[in-house]
């Protein structure tokens, strides 16, 4: 039997996985696929975000592309087998690479629009050398500075895309899970795409302001959706209610480090003795949360 260098399996493996992409309607013309709740490895790939597409009757519009260009062209078949109307938009809800580096697969279509925050550009030039860095170790997938598609439109406050017979409404943050958090809402079924502002099941990840994620999920959570399509986790339909455990944990990390702050603990001691009462109710906290402690840290303690 012809050996097969460890590579070139590891990248046959996530092919095959990437092309079993699993799609589900999960509102009228709104398609996701639910990523893993896992970290990333050379396992899944990546593969742990929550993607889709949304269909219009004159374009088609894919929010979030996938951690790997494998995953994108799998996103892409499965947007084929369900229309034959024309992909014109990839909107990336910020720069996380579990949510971009699918971007490659679809960006030789023609006439097509890469969408994101007016921050994301940067965001991913930055972090881009970094992630492709450890893409190969970490993944097992070999990326390259021709996976990093920025956007080539940007969203400044809001922007409003018509596919025909329904229209989208993108919103650009302030800083909150990061610096270029964008949500794409359908008002024909009061679809809200929050991604990573909302986690279910994963324990929220704070990469950008604690105060200011706070801020945007008190705006949020005074508004009606039908839907609600989170960043990582299942899809729901009981908001604001299934908003409750993630503003709870980040609220419980404003209280508590405002205090210690406030007594002289250091950081080191911090993530010692700061756990949380409820984290059974999270999956990888113990991968992110002393994370969380340690950004919110650094943020709290410069407040007036």
């Amino acid at each position: 039997m012809r050996h097969i260098p460890l590579i070139l399996l590891l990248f046959y493996t996530q092919l095959s996985l990437a092309a079993n992409l699993s799609i589900k309607q999960v509102a009228q013309g709104i398609y996701v696929h639910q990523g893993l709740i896992e970290v990333p490895d050379t396992h899944n790939h990546d593969a742990i975000a929550n993607i889709g597409f949304i269909v219009g009757e004159k374009c088609v519009a894919v929010v979030d592309t996938g951690g790997t260009p494998a995953q994108g062209q799998a996103l892409k078949a499965a947007i084929k087998k369900v229309t034959q109307v024309p992909i014109c938009y990839v909107i990336n809800t910020h720069g996380h690479p579990d949510h971009i580096f699918g971007n490659r697969a679809f960006s030789g279509i023609k006439n097509i629009q890469f969408i994101g925050h007016h921050k994301l550009a940067r965001a991913m030039v930055e972090r881009g050398a970094f992630y492709i860095q450890r893409s190969e170790e970490q993944i097992a997938v070999k990326l390259t500075a021709k996976d990093v598609i920025v956007p080539t439109k940007s969203v400044k406050k809001t922007l409003k895309l018509d596919l025909g017979g329904r229209v989208l409404s993108l919103t650009a943050y302030p800083t909150a899970h990061t610096d270029n958090d964008l949500t794409v809402f359908d008002s024909k079924t009061e679809t809200i795409w929050l991604s990573d502002l909302l986690f279910l099941g994963h324990l929220p990840v704070l990469d950008g302001s604690l105060n200011g994620w706070l801020s945007v999920l008190g705006k949020l959570e005074k508004r009606q959706f039908d839907v609600v399509i989170p960043g990582h986790g299942q899809i729901v339909r009981d908001w604001p209610a299934s908003l409750q455990p993630e503003k709870q944990y980040l609220q419980y990390l404003q209280t508590v480090l405002r205090g210690k702050i406030k007594q002289g603990v250091y950081l080191e001691d911090v993530l010692k003795s700061v756990s949380y009462p409820a984290k059974d109710q999270w999956q990888l906290f113990d991968d992110f949360h002393k994370k969380n402690l340690s950004s919110a840290f650094a943020e709290l303690e410069w407040e007036d």
